[in-house]
């Protein structure tokens, strides 16, 4: 990675720390709306493709019901929006993951320091002392979980027990890159909503803010216009020749079920060694294939079921492999190998 990405990695805010929105005004007005008629649903599962703002959006209404505790106050009632100043009490202690009624449920590192693959369900079990004391009992507590994606097993069945029987004055907002995946029982408990993808300038506008980038920039409006409204997917085509990877990788699934081994090799050689942009890169290529394929298939899902099995079980693997790769910093090319091995098989 060099010098410029590392700067530009590292000086990205957490979406806690993020106070602006960029779109998604369709889905703020439906959370304050139901907050508003004080009969809002204990749960609600916003999905979506990686990279638009879910997260944002989570923690916006996190510091609102944190700092508004009365869904029918007039400083309730008469909000625009779920804007909270940054300068408030609770928006800094949010910032500073160090408010009494927010628990974020997020992967987090091992005794070694090594980023963990999944949320365990000891840290889910947090949840059940967080919502069993007293700390917050005057007011709201939040559990935001992102992503419930990356719950392991244990670890959802430990959330579901507690969304059955939700306390009072109590909120989880659940962010899902792939809702469709995530428990039938958790979705039932859940309000469902959608966010879609950025426009070409929400995508610059956000980019441009969390990176300190001007938004004249060219390009910052080339990864723009790439990203396919994923912010997440701009700030990573900005670096070094990322773009340029991931219209090769493209260009080999474009072939699926044919394989060019010495193409491969040369997509494995241009991931580097220990570069996690250019890795970013091809595991989004590859994340954004099999969602446009398993979508397709789900108009006639009755005649695809084997197809669209084959799919999930292959996006299954890439996404273990992949956080394998990056979390051990793991030989970048038996990756590329691997998955377009799994791909070639499944689209035969």
């Amino acid at each position: 990675m060099s010098p410029r990405q590392a700067e530009r990695e590292s000086a990205i805010p957490h979406p806690r720390e993020t106070s602006l929105l960029f779109g998604h005004r369709e889905a703020e007005a439906a959370l304050l709306t139901a907050y508003r008629s004080g009969r809002i649903p204990h749960a609600w599962l916003i999905g979506g493709p990686q990279g638009i703002g879910k997260a944002t959006l989570a923690y916006r209404m996190a510091r609102f019901v944190l700092a508004h505790g009365q869904p029918l106050a007039p400083s309730v009632q008469n909000a625009e929006d779920l804007a909270v100043d940054p300068d408030d009490a609770v928006a800094r202690q949010v910032a500073a993951s160090s408010h009494g009624g927010l628990l974020t449920l997020e992967r987090t590192a091992n005794d070694r320091g090594v980023m963990r693959t999944v949320i365990t369900v000891d840290e889910t079990r947090e949840t059940i002392t967080f919502f069993g004391s007293t700390a917050a009992a005057e007011g709201w507590r939040v559990c935001i979980v992102d992503t419930v994606d990356e719950l392991n097993p244990n670890a959802a069945n430990a959330l579901l027990k507690i969304l059955e029987e939700p306390p009072q004055r109590s909120l989880f907002l659940l962010v899902s890159h792939a809702p469709a995946r995530v428990l039938a029982t958790i979705q039932s408990r859940c309000r469902k909503l959608r966010l879609r993808p950025l426009t070409v300038d929400e995508v610059i506008g956000a980019a441009a803010a969390a990176a300190d980038l001007a938004p004249s920039d060219l390009a910052l409006r080339e990864a723009a216009e790439a990203s396919e409204g994923s912010v997440a997917r701009a700030l990573t085509l900005l670096g070094g020749d990322a773009l340029k990877l991931q219209q090769r990788t493209a260009a080999l699934l474009a072939r699926l079920p044919e394989v060019d081994p010495r193409e491969l090799h040369t997509l494995g050689d241009s991931l580097g060694t220990s570069d996690r942009v250019a890795l970013a890169a091809f595991v989004d290529g590859i994340d954004r294939w099999i969602a446009d394929r398993l979508h397709a298939d789900e108009a006639n899902a009755n005649q695809n079921l084997p197809r669209l099995a084959r799919l999930s079980e292959v996006w299954e693997k890439v996404v273990r492999a992949a956080r394998d790769t990056e979390t051990y910093n793991l030989e970048r090319k038996p990756l590329v190998f691997s998955v377009f091995g799994w791909l070639a098989d499944a689209t035969r």
